[in-house]
């Protein structure tokens, strides 16, 4: 059982990572990896609701879609699950830390139509995971977002100090260096 969970957790954060793999989260990726704090606080923030939501998205499939016979409920279910999420945590961050708040912006609020975060939720219910296989996948892809996000930042800021040829500078070096790290996860397909 063990060695099971471990496996689902190397394969969620490295081999099929939601942004560098599955090309999931690309907007927050994108557009919260400026700077190396912002990015530490997204993904704190996905990982929580991630989690969060592939645990309580696996009780309401389990316990209330299918004995009803309503699956076809499910996505709109799985979506309001992870707005409430969202609002919690917003609230959380607007009381605890200010500055991390205003720094993450717009982004916080769009965690709610993250991809990422409906594709986990959905994910665990398509390969039939148990409450603990699902938790634990949560955590690997919230985890796995959250390295993707920090390796982005970290390369990011030390672009902004290179030597970058103009026509690069901005989206064009940012894209780039995307399809580079999801060139480099997929080296680790081969570890499956």
């Amino acid at each position: 059982m063990t060695g099971g969970l471990i496996s689902i957790f190397i394969v969620a954060v490295f081999i099929e990572n939601f942004v560098l793999n599955q090309i999931l989260g690309i907007c927050p990726f994108i557009g919260v990896s400026n700077k190396l704090d912002s990015a530490v606080g997204m993904g704190f923030a996905v990982t929580f609701v991630m989690v969060m939501a592939g645990v309580v998205t696996w009780g309401i499939q389990t316990f209330i879609l299918v004995p009803l016979g309503l699956e076809y409920l499910q996505t709109i279910s799985f979506i309001l699950v992870i707005a409430s999420l969202v609002q919690f945590v917003e609230m959380v961050v607007r009381k605890t830390a200010p500055a991390l708040y205003q720094a993450l912006g717009v982004f916080l609020p769009l965690i709610t139509t993250n991809c990422a975060v409906l594709g986990a939720a959905l994910l665990n219910i398509k390969k039939g995971y148990g409450l603990v296989e699902a938790a634990v996948n949560s955590l690997g892809a919230g985890i796995g977002f959250f390295f993707a996000l920090i390796l982005m930042a970290g390369i990011r800021e030390r672009l902004d100090t290179a030597e970058v040829p103009s026509a690069m500078k901005g989206a064009p070096i940012t894209f780039v260096t995307a399809g580079l790290l999801a060139t480099a996860f997929m080296g680790f397909s081969g570890l499956v």
